[in-house]
């Protein structure tokens, strides 16, 4: 009990050695006055909490009746980036999460004041201060000595712009043929400038880099060592199309509307990129294919073939011995100029491509401008070549025919045959007629 005791009378002299400290020699007029500012403080603050809750549960009331009025949709051009409804609630969301902002400032404004009504927390409430002030300071202080820097990345930037504007009107004026220079095509003008706007804008960024704030530190370094090495590994395939792509350019293969055959995909170009080229077959049905594949593989030229000399159309048949190749000629090439959309000149013309074991191989050639139908003019042209040998009598054995025929005579054109040559016939018996006495039996 005693030690219990010695306990209690300790605590109670620290206590009053408290009070003691706290008081001071202060009189209690002082510090009547001290607690009246601090309650007229703690009001106040209070006081502009509920103002300010009051603003803003009007401010989120006004906004409910401006939606899809007087808030309109964030738009780039044409295309609606953010919808009216999606940003009156985005709005609604920053406006109550501003009541604990709220809460915040009037909190670390007003805690300072009510502390440095009273001498023994005054020091509290210039420490307190300075953990803001001093950030602020170091800020403004950043921007002061940030500001040469930041003219010469703003002349950088003006420059860059009114140079790009420059290229461009001049690339314009060269795709619409008003300036020219030799040995320089129409169609590389866009190209052209989107890769030198390229190099410029990297250009102006390594100028740049230098003065922006943090350029040099282990962080920025490290950022710019973390995007090259994902961009070396990852982009291995996107830079090989782009480099195939600018080949393409300067090249010239083709152009956009040009019936290409690519690999083993024909149709028309309808886009051509740095990165793919995208070909509408006859079949309708777009293929895409990367540039760095459209130069490894072959490319035919099926339109620019059409405008220089006729792209040349083919077909072949197969027709018996016993039909004059003169006359499998005529015909072939009767049938070709009945069809629409072959030219008379250059006229076409045939090939005997092979004499094989039934029949003979003709080629049919014939040339023609409109490569955009060459399924529609072969099919017209077969259709021509069946009626003209079918009216001729002439029997078309493609790809090949069998036929029960005298082994006996002699399968060439009668006008090659002599006129006394002997004609030797055969007979043919039914099933089971064949007997003892009449095997080897003459005619």
């Amino acid at each position: 009990m005693d030690k219990l005791g010695t306990m209690i009378e300790a605590g109670m002299d620290k206590f009053q050695h408290f009070i003691a400290v706290m008081l001071g020699n202060w009189r209690p007029q002082a510090l009547f006055r001290q607690v009246l500012y601090a309650a007229i403080a703690i009001g106040a603050m209070f006081f502009c909490v509920m103002v300010a809750h009051r603003l803003l549960k009007r401010a989120d009331a006004r906004l409910e009746t401006w939606r899809g009025t007087r808030i309109p949709p964030l738009k780039v051009q044409t295309f609606e980036v953010v919808s009216a409804d999606r940003l009156t609630d985005t709005l609604h969301w920053l406006v109550r999460k501003s009541r604990l902002l709220v809460w915040l400032v009037t909190l670390y404004i007003f805690i300072p004041l009510i502390l440095s009504f009273f001498p023994q927390t005054r020091g509290l409430a210039s420490e307190y201060l300075g953990y803001f002030v001093a950030p602020l300071y170091r800020l403004f202080h950043g921007m002061i000595s940030f500001i040469p820097n930041l003219i010469f990345i703003a002349l950088v930037v003006v420059t860059v712009r009114y140079l790009v504007k420059l290229l461009r009107a001049i690339f314009r004026e060269i795709k619409k043929g008003t300036i020219t220079f030799a040995g320089f095509h129409q169609d590389w003008a866009e190209p052209t400038f989107k890769l030198l706007r390229v190099l410029i804008v990297i250009l102006a960024v390594v100028l740049v880099s230098p003065f922006l704030p943090g350029f040099g530190s282990p962080a920025f370094q490290g950022i710019s060592i973390f995007f090259g090495v994902l961009l070396s590994l990852g982009s291995t395939a996107a830079i090989a199309n782009i480099v195939a792509g600018v080949a393409i350019t300067y090249m010239r293969p083709f152009n956009i509307g040009d019936r290409v055959r690519i690999a083993d995909t024909m149709g028309d170009v309808v886009e051509k990129t740095l990165l793919i080229t995208r070909v509408r077959t006859i079949k309708n049905v777009e293929v895409t294919i990367p540039n760095s594949m459209v130069l490894g593989s072959h490319m035919i030229n099926l339109s620019a073939l059409a405008q220089q000399a006729g792209f040349i159309l083919h077909t072949a048949v197969t027709i018996g011995y016993d039909a004059p190749w003169r006359k499998v000629h005529d015909l072939l090439i009767t049938a070709a100029r009945a069809t629409r959309d072959l030219l008379a000149d250059p006229a076409p013309f045939v090939l005997q491509t092979g004499l094989n074991d039934f029949a003979v191989s003709y080629e049919l050639n014939a040339y023609t401008t409109n490569v955009k139908d060459l399924l529609p003019i072969l099919s017209e042209l077969h259709e021509n070549i069946q009626d003209r040998f079918n009216e001729a009598g002439v029997e078309i054995m493609s790809p090949t025919y069998s036929a029960l025929r005298d082994g006996n005579h002699v399968i060439i054109p009668e006008d090659y045959l002599p006129k006394t040559a002997p004609v030797k016939g055969f007979r043919i018996l039914p099933n089971g007629s064949l007997g003892a006495g009449s095997l080897g039996a003459p005619p």
